[in-house]
């Protein structure tokens, strides 16, 4: 254990995913106490062992329902140091075929869950005096393909929001980052792309190491960035 975050109670939505529950093990070796808020029911023994609490069936794009549940994360840890927003989806779709009300849930998905937490999250991390929030946006953002636009439209929007609120937050002691992995490799990933060169993805526990550095005292300088982690994709 480095003890990186030692001491520290994090905050991952999306938390019961496949990159949720990767960040998860890495943040408790380095120290953390961690929370995880999660859409879906928490699944039955597939959570890493010493997570502080998990929280299934939130709508994280509801406010009083993401506000409650940072409330419980709260008064069960003690604070809150550090917020991960995993939550998220994707779809591809050409535009041309396409529907509107893709363009529509890739926003709700990505874009309103991550405004929604972060605005919940603010007044406990302000109270530490030392907070921290990581945006998982997508390299995609920066260079869309066919079939993308939606997707990378409101991993854009993420960024975004990276940017401007670590502006509005840089002098009240609050950092706010972005990573911007490329494909994940993931069971579904795998599954859904057979064919393709799995040693090219980027591993979830490499964008973990990434997501700890920034939660961590060591970051305290690096404030709206969107950090590429691209593998060789």
């Amino acid at each position: 254990m480095t003890c990186r975050l030692e001491g520290r109670s994090i905050v991952v939505t999306g938390g019961f995913g496949a990159l949720g529950r990767a960040l998860a093990r890495r943040l408790i070796e380095d120290g953390a106490r961690v929370a995880l808020i999660d859409r879906a029911v928490e699944p039955a023994g597939a959570l890493p062992p010493g997570v502080s609490i998990a929280i299934g069936a939130v709508d994280l794009g509801d406010e009083s329902a993401c506000t409650a549940a940072y409330e419980q994360v709260r008064e069960a840890l003690g604070a809150i140091h550090g917020v991960v927003n995993v939550a998220g989806g994707f779809t591809w779709e050409p535009v041309e075929t396409g529907s509107l009300k893709t363009w529509d849930r890739m926003y709700e998905m990505n874009v309103r869950t991550a405004v929604v937490s972060c605005r919940a999250a603010l007044s406990h991390l302000i109270e530490t005096g030392n907070g921290r929030i990581v945006n998982v946006g997508a390299l995609a953002a920066l260079k869309a393909d066919v079939g993308m636009a939606a997707y990378a439209a409101s991993k854009s929007g993420v960024l975004r929001l990276t940017e401007s609120l670590a502006e509005e937050l840089k002098d009240r002691g609050v950092t706010v980052n972005a990573v911007m992995p490329s494909i994940i490799d993931t069971p579904t990933n795998r599954a859904d792309m057979p064919e393709a060169d799995f040693s090219r993805w980027v591993p979830s526990e490499k964008i973990s190491a990434v997501i700890s550095f920034l939660l961590s005292d060591d970051a305290s300088a690096v404030t709206g960035a969107s950090v590429p982690v691209a593998g060789r994709v």
